[in-house]
């Protein structure tokens, strides 16, 4: 795995996390037959909170994002991108672990929706995120915290 750091964001960040956006949603949403390339680019922006955002760099590269947005009831994982030559190789597990360990400590809910068909579901799903509930195009995820000293995918006997 790269070296990689993770610094808060800044208002001057959310063009180049919105071209990361769409270039990381472009398929799954060309998939489901919903891109559009200014919608894709302008719902970020319209959402865009850098006080709830980090990026993620890779050699002090821009290298994605991911923010987690405190709600009444949860935290809602949102706009986790990677570049995609830096997807696969352990970088988003990684960032996701460590906000993971700190909504757990908080005994905090984590909540996120991920494109129906995302190959995303599957690190959310070993992470200890379920299915909540779904539509033909969203899946909304949710994930309780941990109890202390346990891990997820942690045996016990």
């Amino acid at each position: 795995m790269a070296d990689w750091e993770i610094r808060p964001a800044s208002v001057a960040d959310v063009e180049a996390v919105a071209e990361l956006r769409a270039v990381v949603l472009r398929a799954d949403l060309e998939r489901l037959g919903r891109y559009d390339a200014q919608r894709v680019r302008q719902r970020l922006r319209d959402g865009f909170a850098p006080e709830h955002t980090w990026l993620i760099e890779v050699g002090g590269v821009f290298a994605g994002c991911v923010a987690l947005r405190p709600a009444e009831d949860a935290h809602w994982l949102e706009h986790f991108y990677l570049v995609p030559h830096r997807q696969g190789g352990g970088i988003g597990a990684a960032v996701l672990r460590g906000l993971l360990e700190r909504c757990d400590r908080d005994g905090t809910v984590v909540r996120l929706n991920v494109l129906q068909g995302s190959p995303a579901r599957r690190l959310y799903e070993r992470h200890g995120f379920t299915v909540e509930t779904e539509d033909p195009v969203d899946v909304f995820m949710v994930r309780e915290p941990a109890r202390a000293g346990a891990r997820a995918g942690a045996r016990t006997s």
